[in-house]
């Protein structure tokens, strides 16, 4: 069940009722500019796959050519630093295999660093209005 009430969603579940947003940002190793065409439209297609197995709602995204940014809505029973690292890991073998030059440009696809702040410090429109305004950087 969901209750949607100002831009916030609550999850509920028998014995707990959520709303946990995180704004995420991770980048390819050597913060090389590979996330391009055919490749930032794939990783948007896994991630937007594993939404139900991994327990997170992708509330927005954008893919640029040295980095990612997220607007994820996450099951606070997963954890965010665990579903951050799924994501990785699952998003890093499936594109290595299906873009092979990857490993030949990139010993791994992703850095180990990634940046996890929750929404609201500022409301979530300002992060969803920046994530957007990204694509005009």
């Amino acid at each position: 069940m969901e209750l949607r009430q100002s831009h916030k969603t609550y999850h509920t579940d028998h014995s707990i009722m959520y709303s946990c947003q995180y704004h995420i940002i991770f980048c390819p190793k050597y913060r090389r500019k590979v996330l391009i065409d055919s490749v930032a439209a794939r990783l948007k297609e896994l991630v937007l796959a594993k939404q139900a197995d991994y327990g997170y709602i992708v509330i927005e995204m954008d893919v640029m050519p040295d980095h990612v940014h997220f607007l994820l809505d996450v099951d606070p029973r997963q954890g965010v630093n665990v579903v951050v690292g799924k994501i990785k890991g699952f998003t890093s073998h499936e594109l290595r295999n299906e873009f092979p030059w990857l490993k030949k440009r990139l010993p791994t696809l992703w850095t180990r660093a990634k940046f996890i702040s929750t929404v609201g410090a500022v409301t979530l429109d300002v992060v969803q209005q920046y994530i957007e305004a990204q694509k005009n950087v």
